[in-house]
């Protein structure tokens, strides 16, 4: 008996391992999942593994059209289907002959989040660190128009097919843990666009630009070192591509609107590249997407007392300015106003995150009626002792809320920076110093730590600016 019981055991395992291989079961990488938002209006993306040479058919039940694919001899497979204008939620049924479902996907508007620890901090924050509002935010936050998506550390020396993560639906739980600056900017999306958002947020704290950029990218500038990919052990996140291998290829070519950004400090003492290595990171993320200029919004690094006395920061933020008029499609928001001379990680993150917010409405959704950006210097005038400055994005004028203006400076031929007295005209500004009769440049919060207190009267900020081209100091 106990043969005759063992051999039709074995009979079943044979047959239940002929059945898997004969019907197979569709893989799909962690970014296709129950709760996940699909990008509308266009040809999204959808890929997996099957059995080799197997037919894979995809139905979406907002047309109930089929989408058929062959996989390849990896059990490789790709197809493109059509989604529909926002709306939701529905099913996805993807089969080789077994049937995977993908239930409550939502289509709507989708961004990727990226950056170090300012992109990384959740809506609860850091040890010690609070984010400005952060319980009531969270206790309000359940909203089924929203979903969250965090993929989880990890580091590659080759591109990777997959990373780790899920779609999880906008839960008090859920949003506690969730990056703050995507949440808050996502938030705001949802509430002016009444459409679903969904969220990827895919960052690292800590970690400088070139390891989120793609070796075909790094290849293009030469003062990067790309990795030995022989090398053994335990592998930095600062190494050149690791990140970008494992945390932003795996869903390269996902149907996206664009992408948000939180990064610099970490490059902080090295301006003259970064001015190339951000424009190099937007477009080798829009090379290897495939779908356009996609667009890209910032925030520049907030001032912070770095403990090193020099301008770093200053410089770094310059080099920001410069890349948001560098390639199309791209812009910068501004937080001169927020930042904390102890904390790297500034509170007020639904402030800052909203001025992103506010790029996207414009510039991406082609909303008006408010403003998106600071203003930003259009000309200096010298005249005698006195120099006017005129400003873009000021089309209501400039307000420094009742404050005496205090972050100009000005500097003559000697290049010694002096503080300046500085006034609101109906044309821009006007400074002079008793110092320096014969001026011939100008420095406005050009330090690593110093408040800003120059706006347009919608509340945006001016960035950090200088008009010399003076060597850094």
């Amino acid at each position: 008996m106990k043969r005759i019981f063992l051999f039709f055991i074995t009979v079943l395992i044979v047959l239940d391992i002929t059945s898997i291989s004969l019907y197979g079961e569709v893989k799909l990488p962690a970014i296709f999942g129950d709760n996940m938002v699909l990008q509308q209006k266009t040809d999204a993306a959808i890929w997996g593994k099957a059995v080799n040479g197997s037919t894979v058919k995809v139905i979406t039940s907002w047309n109930n059209k089929m989408y058929t694919v062959k996989a390849g001899n990896d059990g490789s497979w790709k197809v493109k289907v059509t989604t529909p204008s926002a709306g939701g939620p529905y099913e996805i049924s993807i089969s080789d002959g077994k049937t995977l479902k993908l239930k409550n996907v939502l289509i709507g508007e989708v961004w990727v989040c990226s950056g170090q620890s300012n992109m990384e901090m959740p809506v609860r924050g850091y040890f010690n660190q609070p984010v400005t509002g952060s319980n009531d935010a969270i206790v309000t936050s359940s909203n089924p128009s929203i979903r969250l998506f965090t993929v989880e550390k990890a580091t590659s020396l080759q591109p990777v097919y997959d990373f780790t993560g899920g779609w999880k639906l906008c839960e008090p739980e859920n949003v506690s843990e969730f990056s703050a600056t995507a949440y808050y900017f996502g938030l705001l999306l949802n509430k002016v666009l009444n459409v679903p958002i969904g969220l990827v947020n895919t960052s690292w704290g800590g970690t400088r630009i070139e390891p989120w950029i793609s070796e075909a990218g790094i290849k293009k500038f030469d003062f990067v070192t790309l990795p030995d990919k022989n090398q053994q052990g335990t592998l930095s996140p600062q190494t050149p591509t690791v990140l970008f291998n494992a945390m932003i290829n795996p869903m390269v070519g996902y149907g996206i609107r664009g992408a948000i950004w939180y990064q610099g400090e970490s490059n902080r003492n090295e301006a003259d590249k970064y001015v190339k290595l951000l424009p190099g990171l937007v477009e080798n993320w829009r090379s290897l997407w495939g779908v356009g200029d996609f667009p890209f919004y910032y925030v520049q690094i907030a001032p912070f007392d770095y403990g090193t006395g020099g301008l770093s920061s200053a410089y770094l933020r310059e080099a920001q300015l410069k890349a948001s008029t560098a390639i199309p499609n791209i812009g910068m928001a501004c937080i001169m106003d927020l930042g904390e001379k102890d904390n790297i990680h500034p509170v007020a993150k639904k402030t800052g995150s909203e001025r992103l917010a506010l790029l996207a409405l414009t510039k991406t959704y082609g909303k008006s009626g408010f403003a998106s950006s600071g203003p930003v210097l259009k000309e200096m005038i010298v005249e005698g002792p006195v120099v006017k400055l005129t400003f873009n994005n000021a089309q209501n004028g400039l307000t420094s809320f009742g404050k005496e203006l205090s972050c100009f400076e000005v500097a003559g031929a000697n290049k010694r920076f002096v503080p300046a007295k500085a006034f609101i005209t109906d044309a821009g500004i006007t400074l002079m110093s008793a110092e320096v009769t014969d001026p011939v440049a100008v420095r406005y919060a050009f330090k690593d730590f110093i408040v800003g207190d120059l706006f347009n009267i919608e509340g945006l900020p001016a960035s950090s600016f200088r008009t010399d081209e003076w060597p850094a100091e």
